[in-house]
């Protein structure tokens, strides 16, 4: 009998759990489609993004939550980096390499490369530096080198949604890409930073040790990108050879979405930055394998991966939203007020220092490479920068959790500090730097008209969707899309003599052939191509 009560309560609580589950998945369903319903009605004259607006409305959440569990709890999910970076971050990533001009993107590469990777190291040094040298001095607790450096390495993260959803690529092509590819470059380096220095032993830092850490982030740097193109690559070749459209465009549907989430969980796998290698194999994927599938699985992976992009952006802010008023880390924090709001203010300011100390800088460099004045960053165009790398998002409070908790809870008082206070710095900045992001740009540059639009495109590319990652006007193979004619008569007069001219020549001769890409028309029988 004694078994039998005993089976029966363990049975009782696994449905009770069960049930539990269900419940908080259709709430939290139920608050996505809330999100996308204010969204939708917020677009004619959005002051507030999505992002805002997820926030939002997770902070009300948290709140009726807060009020209906007497104070225990403010969420209805757990926060888990496995959901963050092997399920949510993934498609996001993958997008922004399906979608993203390519010609721009390259166009601006080093430039990007030198705001994303060597930006970002400046910034994470500014930061690592000012929080060793302000925190011992308020006194937060027994915080270890190398928490300081993973400090940098967090905040060196940042948003840049708010701003690529007010400037418009198409009349300021060169702003955008910049402030898109950076904030790619960007994520994935502070991953890969955060990496090396959790595999280092820190308590004893010496010349050789830190050769040793800037060898490890160049490895995984490059043998990131090398994973994503081979990946992309080789999708790109299997859907040529095979052509499983002349069958089923299900299965290359299917197989184009499982070889993208196959980089990324190879990049895992080998302990590489899976953001770098997703992105890359969504570049190669969208420049040759897009083209080898039938055109009507074209318009279904363009549409399948923006919108796998958007809902997993808005369940990340919603959750943050909720997550920012869970009582168990502020209870820690209760007693020391004071210092929890000093840590904020410092990170915020550190964050506008770093961020200052590399954009202007860079900016200045890279202008002395540039021959033409159109091709310059003007000094408006450099504060837009400085602006949008000042948000912190979801991957700042992932790496946050990973480095200060232990399955998302925290019992030691200087680990809860830095929790909330990165939750606060997320919050503020998202908040309050987005509301201000709209008349800031307006004010800089007046000239262009910052709406989010969609340009119709012909049935073989669907129009794009407004949303952070995704790039008006032209689809994923470069070929659609409506241009305008001040700007076709402006390439016309631009000699095409430099390393794009020369990647087209190699790209035509020796990979189109292999690898398929734009002009490749498969036989399909009874079809009259």
């Amino acid at each position: 009998m004694v078994g039998e009560g005993a089976l029966y309560e363990k049975l009782t609580t696994m449905f009770t759990s069960d049930h539990a589950s269900v419940v908080s998945l259709n709430i939290f369903v139920a608050l996505l489609c809330t999100c996308i319903v204010i969204g939708h009605l917020l677009e004619e004259n959005r002051w507030i993004n999505e992002s805002i607006t997820a926030l939002l409305i997770g902070l009300c959440t948290g709140v009726l939550i807060l009020f209906t569990t007497g104070g225990r709890s403010s969420h209805i999910m757990v926060f888990s980096e496995d959901l963050f970076f092997i399920y949510l971050l993934p498609p996001i990533i993958f997008n922004a390499g399906f979608q993203v001009k390519k010609k721009q993107f390259f166009r601006n590469f080093m430039t990007i490369m030198l705001f994303g990777a060597i930006g970002t190291l400046i910034s994470f040094c500014i930061i690592s530096l000012g929080a060793i040298h302000f925190f011992q001095k308020l006194d937060i607790g027994s915080l270890k080198i190398g928490d300081y450096l993973a400090i940098g390495a967090i905040f060196s993260a940042t948003d840049s949604v708010c701003t690529l959803q007010v400037l418009n690529q198409d009349e300021t092509p060169l702003l955008y890409s910049l402030v898109f590819g950076e904030g790619v470059v960007n994520d994935a380096t502070s991953i890969v930073l955060f990496k090396a220095i959790q595999n280092f032993d820190l308590s004893h830092i010496d010349l050789t040790t830190a050769l040793h850490l800037l060898g490890n982030f160049l490895y995984l740097f490059i043998a990131s990108t090398v994973l994503g193109i081979f990946v992309g690559l080789f999708s790109a070749y299997i859907i040529k050879r095979l052509y499983f459209g002349k069958h089923s465009t299900d299965r290359e549907v299917a197989l184009m979405i499982l070889m993208a989430y196959l980089s990324y969980m190879l990049a895992e796998l080998f302990s590489f930055s899976a953001i770098l290698t997703v992105f890359f194999c969504g570049i190669l994927m969208s420049h040759y394998t897009w083209h080898n599938v039938t055109e009507s699985s074209r318009i279904t992976t363009k549409h399948t991966f923006a919108t796998m992009s958007f809902i997993a952006e808005i369940f990340i802010f919603l959750y943050v939203g909720m997550d920012a008023l869970d009582m168990e880390k502020w209870r820690f924090v209760s007693q020391s007020q004071k210092k929890s709001i000093g840590v904020s203010s410092l990170l915020l300011a550190l964050i506008l220092v770093g961020r200052a100390a590399f954009v202007f800088p860079l900016s200045f460099i890279s202008n002395l490479s540039k021959k033409s004045q159109s091709e310059k960053i003007e000094f408006k165009q450099q504060v837009t920068i400085w602006w949008a790398g000042l948000m912190r998002g979801a991957v700042s409070i992932a790496l946050a959790y990973n480095q200060f908790t232990r399955l998302g809870h925290t019992k030691l008082r200087e680990n809860a500090i830095m929790i909330t206070s990165t939750i606060t710095v997320v919050l503020f900045s998202t908040v309050v730097f987005g509301l201000m992001t709209k008349p800031l740009v307006r004010l800089l540059l007046p000239s262009s008209k910052h709406i989010i639009i969609s340009i119709p495109s012909p049935p073989s590319s669907p129009k794009s969707f407004s949303v952070p990652l995704l790039g008006n006007g032209e689809d994923v193979g470069g070929n659609g899309g409506t241009q305008r004619p001040s700007r076709l008569r402006t390439l016309l007069r631009i000699p095409s003599h430099g390393v794009h001219h020369y990647w087209r020549k190699f790209d035509d001769s020796f990979m189109r052939p292999v690898f398929g890409g734009r002009g490749f028309v498969p036989y399909v029988p009874g079809s009259p191509l």
